[in-house]
C-alpha cells in the first residue's frame, strides 16, 4: 500500500502514460462540473489536481483518481448560488474535517456490508450517467442562447472521430501495450484533424461556448494559499453544517464504491479508512488553496486501470501533468478534439456497465432485480448516495422479510414418545 511505483520499469513507463491519458480526460470534466456548481473553471481545476495529488499520495487505493466530480457538483450549487464561493471553501474544509473523523473512527470498513445488488446498480447507473453526460458534446448553444444538435456535416465529423478513436483504443492492445490505447486515440485523432484541416469541435470551442468569451482559456497559476473571506461565527457554521455533511457523505460513498470496484478488478484490496483519512485532507486543502474539492471518479480510475496504471506514481502523474497544462501547456490541450475526449469515455461506459446482471434476470431472486434496478434508476435520475442509502435499506427489508416467512423450533421427544417445542 505504501509503494510508489512498481519495481518494474514497465511499471513506471506504464503509470506515467496512464496519468497523462487520465490527465487530458480529466480537463473537460473539471471545467463542466465547475459550471454546474456555479464556479470558474479554473476553481474546478484547481479541484481536480488538489485532490488527484493528495488522495493518491495519502488515500487508500492506489490506481484510483479523484478530482471534481458531478455528484458533488449538484451539491454545491445551491450553496454556491446563494453565499457564493467563499462559504463553498470553508464548507469544504468542515466536510474534509467530517471525513478525516469518519477515518480515524475506523468508519470506512461499513462500506464492504453493502449488498451485491446495490453494488450492480452503483456501477450500471454510473455508467449511464457517464453516457448521458456525454452526449453534452454532441450539442451547442447557439447565437439567441439555445442548445441545439449538431447536424450536417458536423455531426458526421464528430460521430466519425469518437468511431475512430474507439477502435483504436479495442484494436491497439492487441498489435502493443507500449503505450496506452486512450493515449494513442487521443493524439492520433487530434493528428487526423489537424491533418485535414477538419471542422471539429475542439476542447477550446467547447470552453468558449460555457463562458461566452471568445478568449476564454484553461491557463492558469498556481493556486495560492487563502483564508476563506467569510464570518466566523454560529450562525456560518448553521449555514454550511448541512451542506458539509451532505459533501463528506456523498464524498465517502462514491469514493469507497469506487474502491471498491478497482479491487474487484485488480483483486487486490484498498484502505477504506485511510481512503477516508486522504479525501478528507485533499478537501480541506482545496478550502485553503481555492479548488472545487471532489472525491473519487469511476470514469478516470477506469481508465488508468485500463490503461496499466497501478501504482500511487499513476494518479500523482494525472495530477502533476493536469498542473503542467495550466500553467504551461493551455494551447496544446486546447486544440484536442472533444470527439477522441468522449470517445474514450464511451469505451469506458462499456467497461463499467456489468453487462452480466442483464443475463442474471431469471436466474436471481426478484428482489434482488429489484433492488438492482431500484438503484441504477435513482442513481441517474437523483444522486448517488440517496441511491445507495436507499438501496442498503430495502435490502434490509427484504432480508427481514424473508427471514419472518419461517419459524423456527426446537423439539423434544420424551420417554413416552411424546413430542414437545422447546
Amino acid at each position: 500500500m505504501f509503494q510508489l511505483i512498481s519495481r518494474a520499469r514497465q511499471g513506471i513507463t506504464n503509470d506515467v502514460l496512464s496519468g497523462l491519458t487520465v490527465s487530458l480526460a480529466l480537463i473537460p470534466e473539471a471545467i463542466a462540473f465547475a459550471f454546474v456548481a456555479g464556479i470558474e473553471p479554473i476553481v474546478g481545476l484547481y479541484g481536480a489536481f488538489m485532490m488527484g495529488l493528495i488522495t493518491a499520495t495519502l488515500g487508500g487505493r492506489p490506481g484510483m483518481i479523484s478530482g471534481a466530480t458531478g455528484a458533488m457538483a449538484v451539491v454545491m450549487v445551491a450553496l454556491v448560488a446563494e453565499h457564493g464561493v467563499q462559504y463553498l471553501f470553508i464548507t469544504l474544509v468542515l466536510a474534509g474535517i467530517i471525513q478525516i473523523t469518519a477515518g480515524v473512527l475506523h468508519m470506512g470498513k461499513f462500506i464492504r456490508m453493502v449488498p451485491h445488488p446495490v453494488m450492480l446498480g452503483f456501477v450500471n447507473g454510473l455508467a449511464i450517467v457517464i453516457f448521458l453526460a456525454q452526449l453534452q458534446q454532441f450539442q451547442f448553444v447557439d447565437t439567441s442562447g439555445a442548445l441545439l444538435w449538431l447536424s450536417g456535416e458536423t455531426m458526421l465529423t464528430m460521430l466519425a472521430l469518437v468511431l475512430v478513436t474507439m477502435l483504436v483504443i479495442f484494436l491497439l492492445p492487441k498489435l502493443t501495450r507500449a503505450i496506452p490505447s486512450s493515449l494513442a486515440a487521443i493524439v492520433l485523432v487530434t493528428l487526423l484533424v489537424i491533418y485535414f484541416d477538419m471542422d471539429a469541435r475542439t476542447v477550446q470551442d467547447t470552453l468558449q461556448e460555457m463562458t461566452g468569451n471568445p478568449e476564454a482559456t484553461i491557463a492558469g497559476e498556481l493556486p495560492s494559499f487563502m483564508i476563506p473571506e467569510v464570518p466566523f461565527s454560529w450562525e456560518t457554521f448553521d449555514i454550511i453544517i448541512p451542506y458539509a455533511l451532505i459533501l463528506a457523505a456523498v464524498g465517502l460513498i462514491e469514493s469507497l464504491l469506487t474502491m471498491t470496484l478497482i479491487d474487484e478488478l485488480t483483486e487486490t484490496r484498498g484502505h477504506g479508512n485511510r481512503e477516508c483519512i486522504g479525501q478528507g485532507i485533499a478537501n480541506i486543502t482545496n478550502g485553503f488553496f481555492g479548488g472545487m474539492g471532489g472525491c473519487a471518479m469511476i470514469g478516470q480510475s477506469l481508465i488508468n486501470i485500463n490503461s496499466g496504471g497501478r501504482g500511487r506514481l499513476s494518479g500523482i502523474s494525472a495530477a502533476l501533468f493536469l498542473l503542467a497544462f495550466i500553467l504551461y501547456g493551455s494551447a496544446l490541450i486546447e486544440i484536442i478534439p472533444v470527439a477522441a475526449l468522449v470517445g474514450v469515455m464511451f469505451i469506458v461506459v462499456l467497461g463499467t456497465f456489468e453487462w452480466t446482471s442483464l443475463s442474471l434476470i431469471g436466474r436471481v431472486p426478484k428482489a434482488d432485480i429489484f433492488v438492482t434496478i431500484l438503484v441504477t434508476t435513482i442513481t441517474v435520475m437523483y444522486d448517488l448516495a440517496i441511491a445507495v442509502l436507499i438501496g442498503v435499506i430495502v435490502s434490509a427489508l427484504v432480508f427481514a422479510w424473508e427471514h419472518a416467512k419461517h419459524m423456527y423450533a426446537n423439539t423434544h421427544t420424551d420417554d413416552q414418545d411424546r413430542k414437545s417445542v422447546v
